[in-house]
């Protein structure tokens, strides 16, 4: 293959963040973005939600509706806007309003978008007006009437004429709910019609089953439904009457046993009995006998006489003629009538048309009333309208104001690593524990998010932030400064400010610990010592107190007395004050060898010492808090909302420093040091440092045998003597060598 002989565009880059970045800043570049390869650009995707940018400008830009914003849709936003403007430059004052001189009027889409645009401006009565804002065409309701076709496939009935279609129309809204119209009325689409005529035919076809078997259905037309209701009123009490018969058939003796005992009407005879009486209701609805029917005038319970007589008008005369009493036979053959209206009733579809009567249904379904709804839906979809237009209008508004703001938190990250303003993703500030956190993002699953997050390395702290008549939000803020020591997770609250400028309450729910700063880490081990000793001596005087209230507690219950004081022991005094003696003299001389053998140094390697001592205490945990704040990445805490970052944004010392703003006085701010509430300062620190101090010198000159002199006079001087001693062995030693020497000069000079 031969090498491509195509000049490359001349990219500038910029170095933020610890990486390089593509610097988008004019046309040119707007132009080449589609060449620039993409594994140069810091975003390939980002979500539609949980960013604080405008929301239709988004869902514009999301073209097939997934819920991400992905590198082709960049680009074909960047590509069309370039096209259909004379100047691409305008992008980049990022305004509200359009001028209308900006829209490429040569280009074949341009000049109907220049047309659309004074047109709405014309819908809006600002004829003369020279620019077209964004709140132009936010309201699209004022853009479109509901009686022309507007293109959105959504019908409402001040397009039509037919009644029949309004009728339909006003069904399916009722039953169906509503879609809204680009004017704003409610209408219907596609989906609901068909969804109404598909009910509409289920029903009628069930309308239809009781009209061709209206004999088996339908056994009294319309008075089917009431004979219905009256025969499951006393179904239960025939079965049993017909039931009791057959049983005194099929043994005579059973008659006696099935008809109400003597005993149970001399029960009832002391009561005030009338046709509702629960004891007259639980009999038989007649007198059982072998063979025998049951009688429709006379011998009825009275309880069911009334039911009786109004079944027998309404349902046995009008189907099997006048009798005297009803059959076995004939009961069979109503309660089969009256089975399969029951499951006619039953097979009923279930719709939220299901209350139409036939009548209503047979016109709503007459006259291709579906297809003529359908041709409408049809003409408004492809009607030659400017409501695409329009919608085109409004994307070139918006992405005039907003693309360049996205392709600054996308293509790179200026507006993260640059002072001007917050990326798209800062959610806002959080001001907790005397310090302010700028990298705040908004989180919708905490322990999804946390999991993931937890790999940048680091300091979050997760708040669940409330607001009166407001959803509650969860964020996480990023703690790049100060120190952590009063940090809790349980009952600390901060503050947290919007993009808005609302103030929500902030409740600390989680803490993900890492490193925060070197200086920090400096002190983290004497901070740590300090509080294991606190620990200890608190755990050592809470055991002590809980001893003395157990025994005081057993004395009380025991009834014990006080012991006598016992007799002050000399000895055993003295042996307690002599190991405290040696104690201290033991760590007053380890003290005192440590100092003078310090002391014996140069003056310029005693600091040296200290720091190489303090170096030793805090270099482990200094070098492990360097290496992990070199680290903290940006990268995992996008990621785990459902970004795809395509780099490592590093989140270095300096800049993590500027993340997070410390408490501090302002700059020619006074203030007094006189505090009337102030702890009042004990003597004995300053008691035990200079007892500190002089032992140590004590030590040092009892090593030196600076108190010999005192102590063992008798031995400093037979030192002194064997010094002299000594001195004057050396001196006749000297003389003694001397004398041969000058023999020899002697000797030398003679010759």
């Amino acid at each position: 293959m031969h090498p491509s002989t195509q000049t490359q565009y001349p990219w500038r880059f910029f170095r933020s963040g610890g990486f390089d970045q593509v610097q988008i800043n004019t046309v040119e570049d707007l132009k080449h973005l589609a060449e620039l390869d993409q594994k140069l650009w810091s975003v390939l995707a980002c979500p539609t939600v949980g960013l604080e940018f405008d929301k239709r400008t988004l869902a514009l830009l999301d073209q097939d509706g997934d819920g991400r914003i992905r590198a082709p849709e960049i680009i074909r936003a960047v590509r069309w806007v370039c096209q259909v403007l004379k100047d691409p430059q305008i992008l980049f004052e990022e305004t509200d309003a359009l001028p209308l001189s900006s829209i490429n009027s040569e280009d074949q889409e341009g000049t109907r978008l220049l047309a659309t645009a004074k047109q709405i401006l014309q819908y809006l009565g600002k004829n003369d007006s020279e620019v077209i804002g964004i709140d132009d065409i936010s309201d699209t309701t004022k853009l479109f009437t509901p009686d022309h076709f507007n293109g959105d496939g959504i019908i409402p009935v001040q397009l039509t004429s037919d009644e029949t279609l309004i009728q339909i129309i006003t069904h399916i809204i009722n039953c169906y709910g509503e879609e809204h119209d680009r004017s704003g009325e409610p209408g219907v689409n596609q989906e609901k019609v068909d969804q109404f005529f598909a009910d509409a035919h289920a029903l009628f076809e069930w309308f239809s089953k009781a009209e061709t078997s209206a004999d088996e259905i339908l056994p009294l037309g319309d008075k089917t439904a009431a004979a219905a209701d009256l025969f499951e009123q006393i179904q239960a009490k025939v079965d049993d009457y017909f039931t009791r018969c057959q049983l005194a058939t099929f043994d005579g003796k059973a008659a006696v046993s099935l008809n109400p005992a003597d005993e149970l009407y001399q029960s009832l005879s002391v009561l005030e009995l009338d046709n509702k009486t629960e004891g007259i209701t639980a009999l038989p609805i007649a007198i059982v006998a072998a063979g025998k029917g049951l009688p429709l005038g006379s011998g009825i319970n009275p309880a069911w006489s009334a039911l009786i007589q109004q079944f027998n008008a309404d349902v046995i005369e009008p189907v099997l003629g006048r009798c005297e009493e009803l059959s076995l036979d004939a009961w069979t053959d109503l309660s089969s009538r009256f089975k399969a209206y029951r499951q006619w009733v039953q097979d009923k579809p279930n719709s939220p048309i299901a209350s139409l009567d036939i009548n209503e249904l047979k016109t709503l379904l007459s006259e291709h009333t579906q297809e003529s709804l359908t041709n409408l839906i049809q003409q408004d979809l492809n009607a030659d309208t400017a409501a695409d237009l329009v919608d085109s209008v409004e994307r070139l508004v918006r992405y005039n104001r907003d693309l360049v703001t996205l392709l600054r938190n996308y293509v790179n990250l200026a507006d993260f690593y640059g002072a001007e303003r917050k990326a798209i993703f800062q959610a806002g500030t959080l001001y907790l524990d005397q310090r302010s956190c700028e990298l705040c993002l908004r989180v919708t699953d905490l322990d999804r998010h946390s999991q993931q997050a937890s790999l940048s390395g680091a300091y979050l702290v997760y708040c669940l932030c409330t607001r009166l008549d407001q959803a509650p939000i969860t964020i996480v803020a990023a703690m790049t400064g100060g120190d952590v020591d009063d940090m809790m997770v349980v009952g600390r609250n901060g503050i947290f400010y919007d993009r808005d400028g609302n103030d929500w309450h902030a409740s600390v729910v989680k803490v993900i610990e890492n490193p925060i700063s070197v200086r920090q880490a400096f002190w983290s081990p004497y901070k740590r010592i300090a509080r294991m000793i606190n620990e200890q001596i608190q755990k050592f005087a809470a055991a002590k107190d809980k001893a003395v209230e157990e025994k005081s507690a057993a004395n009380v219950s025991e009834g014990v007395k006080a012991p006598a004081a016992q007799a002050f022991d000399i000895a055993k005094f003295a042996g307690i004050f002599a190991a405290v003696g040696l104690a201290f003299g033991a760590l007053g001389t380890a003290l005192a060898a440590i100092v003078s053998a310090i002391l014996q140094l140069p003056v310029w390697q005693i600091p040296l010492v200290f720091i190489i001592i303090m170096l030793l205490i805090s270099g482990p945990s200094m070098l492990l808090a360097s290496l992990k704040l070199r680290q903290r990445n940006l990268g995992p805490l996008l990621d785990a909302n459902g970004w795809a970052v395509n780099t490592r944004a590093r989140i270095n010392i300096p800049f993590g420093g500027a993340l997070t703003g410390v408490a501090s006085l302002p700059k020619g701010a006074k203030r007094t040091h006189h505090d009337p509430y102030a702890d009042k300062k004990s003597p004995w620190p300053r008691v035990l440092f200079w007892l500190v101090i002089f032992g140590v010198m004590a030590g040092v000159a009892y090593s030196s045998g600076w108190f010999d002199r005192y102590l063992n006079p008798q031995d400093v001087t037979t030192e002194e003597e064997g010094a002299v001693f000594n001195d004057a062995t050396v001196n006749i030693t000297v003389i003694e060598e001397a004398a041969p020497e000058s023999e020899s000069n002697a000797e030398a000079e003679a010759e």
